[in-house]
C-alpha cells in the first residue's frame, strides 16, 4: 500500500477515535438522550455497519468474536457514557487513554514482560500524571465520572488483549459488537424510566457507533498491517490532544493548566514505555 495512503487512513482512524468522546460529550451535555440510550443506539448502529463491511468484503478468514469479548466492550461502553454526562471531552479522552495503556502495560507485566528503567520511569509517571489529574482540586474533573472513564479504559484494555490473535480483526469486532447489542438493551430496560430519547442526541449516538466506531475501526485495521507496533502506538497519543482541540473548538471547553500537565505527564510517560522498549540496532544492525 503506498505510504500516503496508510499516512490518510491512519489519520483518518485517529479523528475518529477523538470523535467518539466529541459526539457522546455533544450528546449528552447539549441534548436530552440518556446515557443508557446512547450506549444501545451506539452499539446497535456500529453492529449493523460493520455487519455489513464483513458481508460486502471477499474472504473467509477466520474470526466471530466472542461473548466475554462482548461483556468488556460493553462494559466500556456503557461506563464511557456515563462518565460524559460529566466530563469534559479532553479529560474524558485523556483518562480513557491512560487506562487503555495502563491496562495493557500491566497485563504484558503480569505475563512476564520486563520493563527496562527508562520504561518503569515512563509508567510512574503516566501513574503519577493520573493520578494528579485526579486529586480534588477547583478544576479537577468529578471524581465519580472520572473513575467510571477509568474502568471505560480497563474494559478496553481487557478487550484489546482478548483480541490478540483472535483471527481477522474486522470480523471479530462485527461479532463482538453483535453480541454486545442484547447486553445494552437489557441496561436500557433496566433503566427505562429514565429513558430519553432525543433526535440530535440520536443522530450523535448513530454517528458515534456507524461513523467513528464502525467506520474508524475498519479503517484502522485497514492501515495497521501496514505500521510497526510501535508506530501504532505512538501514534495513537495524539487521540487526546485531538479531543482536547475538538473540545476547546466544537464545545467550547476551557483548557486548565491541571489537564495540560497531566496530559504532558501521561501522554509523556507512556511514550517513553513504547520507545524505550523498541529494540535498538544490535551489531551489524543499521
Amino acid at each position: 500500500m503506498p505510504a500516503a495512503r496508510i499516512l490518510t487512513l491512519t489519520l483518518l482512524a485517529l479523528l475518529a477515535f477523538a470523535g467518539n468522546s466529541l459526539l457522546c460529550r455533544a450528546a449528552l451535555s447539549r441534548t436530552h438522550i440518556d446515557a443508557a440510550s446512547f450506549t444501545t443506539l451506539r452499539l446497535l448502529s456500529g453492529a449493523l455497519v460493520l455487519w455489513l463491511l464483513v458481508r460486502l468484503r471477499a474472504g473467509k478468514s477466520v474470526g466471530k468474536g466472542s461473548w466475554l469479548s462482548a461483556l468488556a466492550l460493553f462494559g466500556y461502553a456503557a461506563a464511557f457514557s456515563f462518565s460524559y454526562l460529566q466530563l469534559p471531552a479532553a479529560a474524558g479522552a485523556l483518562i480513557l487513554f491512560g487506562a487503555v495503556q495502563t491496562a495493557m502495560i500491566g497485563y504484558g507485566l503480569w505475563s512476564g514482560e520486563r520493563l527496562r528503567v527508562a520504561q518503569l520511569s515512563g509508567l510512574l509517571l503516566a501513574c503519577a500524571g493520573l493520578l494528579g489529574l485526579l486529586l480534588p482540586g477547583l478544576s479537577a474533573p468529578p471524581l465519580a465520572s472520572a473513575l467510571l472513564m477509568l474502568g471505560a479504559g480497563m474494559a478496553w484494555g481487557v478487550y484489546s488483549v482478548r483480541g490478540r490473535g483472535a483471527g481477522d480483526a474486522l470480523k471479530v469486532t462485527a461479532g463482538n459488537f453483535l453480541r454486545a447489542v442484547p447486553m445494552a438493551l437489557v441496561l436500557s430496560v433496566l433503566l427505562w424510566r429514565g429513558a430519553s430519547f432525543d433526535p440530535a442526541g440520536s443522530g450523535y449516538a448513530v454517528l458515534s457507533g456507524a461513523l467513528t466506531s464502525g467506520v474508524g475501526y475498519a479503517i484502522w485495521y485497514t492501515a495497521l498491517p501496514f505500521l510497526k507496533s510501535t508506530t501504532a502506538a505512538t501514534v495513537q497519543l495524539s487521540v487526546p490532544v485531538i479531543a482536547a482541540l475538538g473540545g476547546v473548538a466544537l464545545l467550547g471547553e476551557p483548557v486548565t493548566l491541571r489537564l495540560v500537565l497531566a496530559s504532558i505527564a501521561i501522554l509523556g510517560g507512556i511514550a517513553l514505555v513504547v520507545l524505550a522498549g523498541k529494540p535498538g540496532p544490535g551489531p551489524g544492525r543499521r
